[in-house]
């Protein structure tokens, strides 16, 4: 069923045209990511789509009655509520069904009351409503979705007012979950989230009742979790049904077509211009010069495959090579007032690695680069470079900008010896040109400042790159351009990500930082999940020789296994609710016998029992809801 329909959607911004033609449609069951280069307008579109933004032209028609939710890129959840309330608030209709509930049942008690079939009635058809929507329920819905994105039970009483900023973003997606709205609209929702909490947010998207329409960068999330891929340029939209990956390889096979198409047009074109020049002035070919000539005014010519926008371009160079040892850390322990978030931690980085960093957020990962650098002290420890190695750091918050400056100056100022034209090329590399190159640092967008610090960076030819989330902020096609420059990159790379894409394609070493300290595995982010997996394993020769197939037969059994174990108890918690459900209906029909009628001390008995069986359903309720909850992530 088809619930939004965007049909050549144009936004202009002034005189700038910002796109034009976008159309899609969004089904009940989509999963569609929307990609596109920064600044192309793929955060207004999302704004648009939630009539928060007003379009040139176009026409958009939606479904009547469906529901829309956003979560524009870096919301924050402002609220003098508690945690806990503040998500129970999106239940408040649930709370009123329950007191209705309850005042029919109290009405119902009085068997002598008008009506009372009717009311039986309409009680059946509330609590039915009320099971169907989590009325039992939806306390376990909250407190899985909380423990989902970080916020332990121990926090729950605490007050929003007091989080950090990223800790409201976590918390205002939370919420934003729970509404179960029939078409949900992220921006960038990865931001702000470890590898751990992002992992769980594509277990939970995948099984999310209504639609999705994602704005990411993330493109490892990506092809978790969407189905359908939406293209955004200046001038259209594409659409490709798959998952990222199938978007690249579809992509790049239309590209050569139209590349073949657009050069067969050019050579047609070329050979037509040159037999008009040859025959236009002789009397015996002219006409057919100029029938060619017509033919060629009104050929609809292709346009220059590839993209509308300019693409980065760079490489990073060294002056130098370092000696074989980089860096040795010894024993460190990492945090601030002496607080220890991490110990203790020991890493060695040779010549040429590509170390990657993980670990949850608040562990320290930052710090850690940080105290490496001598700008924060170990709490314990130490930190020792090797022969000739020159620091190049990429701090993630970009404050290595001088919000004073233009862009220009920011680069000049640092080789005021090189000519200007030098200076302009390096930024246009960076996708700065023309009048781009004097808007002042404090003005530039996240992007902006981010592809202005890789310039910086770039400039210094360091033998030895330290950089801390350096894909935040970057659209995916200038990612990609970083990745490669950083594969080719004669240095060494130490860099914290929570881009398992780029941990991926990098790292050939991931170091996973936690409370008990650094622990190595010696391979990229795919390695270090396999490594990392709950599957039972025996310190044995022979071990190591099992093959993969027999491995993940293994795996298959013991998830099988505990699958039917789950299915078990659900269906023993389903039968349990039927059989309470029989006997509270033979309970109210008991209460309407003619015998019980005139027996208040029978109606009060049956009314004990009936309170009781409800009191142990709700109870069953909640249990069932926490175990269908875990079948389902055991079947995806």
């Amino acid at each position: 069923m088809i619930l939004l329909q965007a049909q050549n959607i144009t936004k202009n911004f002034g005189t700038k045209k910002l796109f034009e033609n976008v159309s899609f449609e969004v089904q009940d069951n989509s999963r569609i990511g929307l990609v596109g280069r920064n600044g192309v307008g793929k955060s207004t579109l999302l704004k648009i789509i939630s009539d928060q933004e007003n379009y040139n032209s176009g026409n958009i028609a939606l479904k009547k009655d469906t529901n829309i939710g956003y979560l524009a890129q870096d919301s924050g959840l402002n609220s003098e509520n508690k945690i806990f309330n503040e998500m129970e608030k999106v239940f408040d209709y649930l709370k009123i069904q329950e007191k209705k509930m309850h005042s029919l049942e109290e009405k119902l008690a009085d068997t002598t009351v008008q009506d009372y079939d009717s009311l039986l009635k309409q009680y059946d058809q509330l609590q039915n409503t009320f099971r169907r929507e989590n009325g039992y329920g939806y306390q376990s819905e909250i407190r899985s979705v909380l423990k989902g994105f970080g916020f332990d039970e121990d926090v729950w009483q605490d007050n929003i007012s007091t989080l950090s900023g990223g800790e409201r973003s976590r918390l205002a997606m939370a919420k934003m979950l729970l509404e179960h709205h029939d078409i949900l609209l992220l921006d960038e929702p990865t931001n702000h989230l470890d590898i751990n909490t992002v992992e769980w947010l594509e277990g939970y998207l995948k099984n999310y009742r209504g639609a999705l329409v994602i704005v990411s960068h993330d493109q490892y999330f990506l092809d978790k979790v969407v189905t359908e891929i939406v293209e955004i340029n200046h001038h259209s939209s594409t659409h490709y049904s798959g998952n990222y990956t199938f978007y690249l390889q579809e992509k790049k096979k239309n590209q050569e077509v139209a590349w073949k198409h657009y050069e067969e047009q050019q050579a047609e074109i070329k050979k037509t211009e040159e037999y008009i020049q040859k025959n236009i002035v002789r009397a015996s070919t002219t006409k057919m010069a100029q029938s060619r000539r017509k033919k060629l005014e009104h050929m609809d010519v292709l346009d220059r495959p590839g993209s509308d926008q300019g693409s980065v371009h760079f490489k990073f160079e060294i002056d130098k090579e370092s000696g074989n040892d980089v860096l040795s850390v010894r024993d460190a322990a990492i945090g601030y007032d002496n607080q220890i978030m991490s110990e203790p931690i020991n890493l060695d980085v040779k010549k040429g690695e590509r170390v990657g960093i993980i670990g949850p957020n608040g562990i320290g990962k930052s710090t850690f680069l940080k105290s490496i650098l001598g700008q924060i002290p170990f709490i314990k420890g130490s930190a020792q470079f090797g022969a000739n190695v020159q620091v190049g750091y990429y701090d993630q918050n970009l404050k290595n900008l001088d919000p004073k400056k233009d862009v220009l100056h920011e680069i000049w100022d640092l080789y005021p010896r090189l000519d200007e034209q030098i200076i302009r090329n390096m930024l246009g590399a960076f996708l700065f040109s023309g009048d781009d190159v004097l808007k002042p640092v404090a003005g530039l967008s996240g992007g902006e400042k981010a592809r202005l610090t890789l310039t910086k960076l770039a400039m210094e030819h360091d033998n030895f790159l330290v950089m801390d989330e350096p894909t935040n902020h970057l659209d995916i096609d200038s990612k990609e351009v970083l990745e490669d420059a950083l594969k080719n990159f004669e240095g060494t790379v130490l860099f914290v990500s929570h881009d398992r894409y780029l941990l991926n394609t990098l790292a050939d070493r991931i170091v996973d930082i936690g409370d008990q300290g650094s622990k190595i595995y010696l391979g990229d982010y795919d390695y270090y999940l396999e490594k990392t997996t709950d599957t039972p394993t025996v310190e044995t020769t022979q071990t190591s020789t099992v093959s993969e197939k027999k491995v993940q037969y293994q795996q298959s059994k013991e998830q099988q296994k505990q699958e039917r174990k789950l299915r078990r108890e659900v269906e023993s918690l389903e039968q349990q609710l039927s059989d309470l459900e029989e006997k509270n209906t033979a309970i109210q029909k008991e209460m309407t016998k003619d015998e019980n009628l005139t027996s208040y001390s029978k109606l009060a008995d049956l009314q004990k029992e009936l309170d009781e069986n409800k009191q142990q359903q709700d109870k069953i309720e909640e249990q069932w809801t926490e175990k269908s909850v875990e079948l389902e992530e055991f079947k995806n």
